[in-house]
């Protein structure tokens, strides 16, 4: 079964999948070790690790395609995608589409802000017209060569216009041609308990730790009805504090044997990253003496 196939079937369950995100090959090499389903390609952790910058807009298609790349040859999960507003209007979104699709995205996530666009649970959002965001939509569908390439189709206007007109947003893109939609940031339960009961297609939940939505667990989630739920930045925030507190240490006493429980051995570290399936390439391949 073709990745795309895998996660479109993931989806169609409705069981309030886990999806943990990823920046790089070595956090999605741990998301498949872990016994994860699915790799979530996160922006902001794309602009955070790769650029040391905020979850603003100004991350570039290419990059974006560049990781995801990466992660795709180095993890048989299916990925979603996140290809923020598709850099730019429906014309742009064609090749974004094409560009990620070509670099293994299993699903590819779009949304509805103004470019240039912000995290999702910052303040000064704004959104573009419901007719724009349709035209997007269908430019993004009819652009993908494999039809079971899933197009989620992401709206920010529950900040912006409330969470009946993100909802009706929602639905529009449904119609527009949208497999899953993912409405961001509702901010109490009632809300989230809406957007499965009302959407008809599978629906993303997105749990930021320190974000503005209640994170009520997998099991209620599962029982609303969600498909998905992203913790798209998870391992990203336990790496930056793991980072500091060992740093930290290693600048103040010159020295790692304070922190020496908060490091993964040589041998983990060389597990993680499959050494032992390149040490039997290097074998297989080697030119005889």
């Amino acid at each position: 079964m073709k990745s795309t196939e895998r996660l479109k079937a993931i989806l169609a369950r409705r069981n309030a999948v886990t999806v943990p995100g990823a920046a790089n090959g070595l956090f999605a090499r741990v998301i498949e070790d872990l016994g994860f389903e699915v790799v979530y390609v996160t922006g902001a952790g794309v602009a955070n690790m790769r650029l040391g910058a905020p979850d603003i807009g100004l991350t570039t298609v290419t990059e974006v395609a560049d990781t995801v790349a990466a992660i795709a040859d180095c993890v048989s999960l299916p990925l979603i995608v996140d290809a923020d507003t598709g850099f730019g209007n429906a014309v742009n979104m064609v090749r974004t589409i094409r560009v990620l699709e070509r670099a293994g995205a299993a699903g590819i996530q779009i949304e509805d802000q103004v470019f240039p666009k912000k995290c999702g649970h910052f303040n000064g959002k704004d959104v573009i017209s419901t007719q724009e965001m349709v035209q997007k939509i269908k430019a993004a569908a009819d652009s993908r060569h494999d039809q079971n390439l899933q197009i989620i189709a992401r709206t920010d206007a529950a900040a912006v216009e409330g969470i009946d007109r993100a909802i009706e947003r929602a639905q529009a893109f449904v119609e527009a041609g949208a497999d899953v939609t993912f409405v961001e940031a509702p901010t109490t339960l009632d809300q989230l308990a809406r957007i499965p009961r009302e959407i008809g297609v599978p629906q993303v939940a997105n749990i930021v730790f320190g974000g503005r939505t209640p994170d009520p667990g997998r099991e209620k989630l599962a029982e609303m009805g969600f498909s998905i739920v992203l913790y798209a930045n998870a391992a990203l925030q336990a790496a930056l504090r793991a980072s500091y507190e060992v740093l930290g240490a290693l600048k103040a006493e010159g020295r790692l044997d304070s922190v020496a429980d908060r490091l993964a051995s040589f041998e983990e570290r060389q597990r993680a990253v499959a050494k032992d399936e390149w040490d039997a390439r290097e074998q297989r391949y080697r030119v005889g003496s």
